[in-house]
């Protein structure tokens, strides 16, 4: 943050565009806001001129839960699995000790015992990024979700439509989200994809980070190479044997001569640690796979509890699939043994579908066919090929009566929910889904 605050205090140059993040008032070289006196200001030189975006919901799922439950509001949130799951998000008081996401529950619990452990609610998640991605979609029809909490934006036409600059409807944007849904989105801006998305992780939680054209070089260059997408821990140790340690370092290599060191992978280097990103927003795009899985706080083999734990989990991916009106044609399923060897199995079907009675029966007979190298530590059920869905019944459920009818009831069970919300009803089979 310190080095992020002295690029702006080097941009606060007489004539320079400068705008409130607060009362969106543009005016020129000011640390404050003249207008509403705010110092929530954001000034760069290059302010009117990009149009490329990046939105991040801060801590989205603990974020939705500290709403939703008033009683968490000062104590660290943390929500994943039993002991031996991972965390799934963690709100910032907890990050500030030390807790990340997909770091082991017991690590979290160590780090952070007086934190109120949360199971995960993706049905109510699911719902809040769908009028998210609602209210964005009234800003700028350009927009590629990656996630349920983050997308990118192109807001090139923005002016012409709403006769405001790109950075005061993003500044906007960040506002309502907090107004409407009682929670925080950063944001970055700048003239590519890659350092749009850098941008907004500069500054969190309620950041607001651009990324120039002039700037993009000496931005990069102190920057670990980690930094860079696609570059994890295998990549960085590669890139040590030739003391390759900041984007600065890699910014001494000619195309040719990384091409040489690193393959075709050797380019990709290149071009991001130069700050070159080509790809184009996507409008429209969606996940190709959904899916959940659980880890066991103790192995499990007993038939009856693993399939319990099969319907929870269909349950939650059909959650997700409702909520953002997908079907899938592939059910997935995956456990991981006791010495960790991971078996998959999957099965296409005739005909997509999002019902969780029918991902669960698909699930259940792929089950079947591993119970043999049970015990297990996890579970995992996903839903793939996803295409959009239109409210049409399943055609394998009509032909089948039994089927038809556990049919119905789901959907009188989704009204329910969507009524008096996820909790006011649950299968009996769910209720004993226990680790014993």
């Amino acid at each position: 943050m310190k080095r992020r605050r002295h690029l702006l205090d080097q941009s606060l140059d007489a004539g320079t565009p400068a705008l409130c993040r607060d009362c969106l008032s543009g005016f020129e070289g000011r640390t404050s806001c003249p207008a509403c006196k705010s110092t929530r200001v954001i000034s760069h030189p290059e302010l009117n001129h990009l149009y490329i975006a990046h939105l991040d919901c801060d801590a989205f799922y603990a974020s939705i839960e500290k709403r939703d439950n008033p009683k968490l509001s000062t104590r660290p949130v943390i929500v994943g699995g039993g002991r031996r799951g991972v965390v799934s998000a963690a709100c910032y008081m907890a990050r500030i000790r030390g807790v990340r996401s997909a770091m082991p529950m017991f690590l979290a619990r160590k780090i952070c015992p007086d934190a109120a452990f949360v199971l995960p609610r993706m049905e109510a998640y699911s719902s809040v990024s769908q009028r998210i991605r609602k209210l964005i979609l009234q800003f700028t029809p350009l927009v590629e979700p990656l996630a349920l909490d983050e997308a990118f934006l192109d807001l090139s036409g923005t002016e012409r439509l709403h006769g405001k600059s790109p950075a005061t409807v993003l500044a906007a944007l960040a506002q309502q989200i907090s107004d409407q849904f009682g929670i925080s989105a950063s944001v970055g801006l700048s003239h590519n994809k890659f350092l749009a998305k850098l941008a907004s992780e500069q500054d969190k939680p309620r950041g607001y980070c651009i990324i120039g054209k002039e700037e993009t070089l000496r931005f990069l260059s102190p920057l670990p190479v980690k930094s860079l997408w696609g570059v994890g821990g295998c990549s960085q140790a590669q890139l040590a044997r030739y003391n390759i340690f900041s984007i600065g370092d890699l910014q001494q290599f000619g195309q040719l001569e990384l091409m040489q060191m690193f393959g075709s992978n050797g380019i990709r280097l290149w071009e991001l640690s130069n700050g070159q990103d080509n790809r184009r927003i996507v409008a429209g795009g969606q996940a190709k796979s959904l899916s959940n899985e659980l880890t066991f706080e103790k192995d499990i083999e007993n038939p009856a509890i693993l399939d319990k734990h099969v319907w929870c989990l269909a349950d939650q991916v059909s959650a997700r699939a409702k909520a953002k009106s997908l079907q899938g044609s592939v059910v997935v399923l995956k456990v991981k043994r006791s010495d960790h060897s991971l078996v998959t199995r999957q099965r296409r079907l005739q005909l997509p579908t999002q019902s969780a009675e029918l991902i669960y029966d698909h699930a259940r007979s792929l089950l079947n066919k591993v119970l043999h190298r049970a015990p297990f530590r996890l579970i995992g059920l996903g839903l793939c090929d996803l295409d959009r869905n239109h409210g049409s019944i399943n055609t394998e459920a009509v032909l089948d009566s039994n089927r038809s009818a556990r049919i119905l009831t789901e959907r009188a069970t989704d009204e329910l929910r969507r009524k008096y919300g996820p909790e006011v009803i649950a299968k009996g089979r769910s209720l004993s889904s226990t680790n014993s």
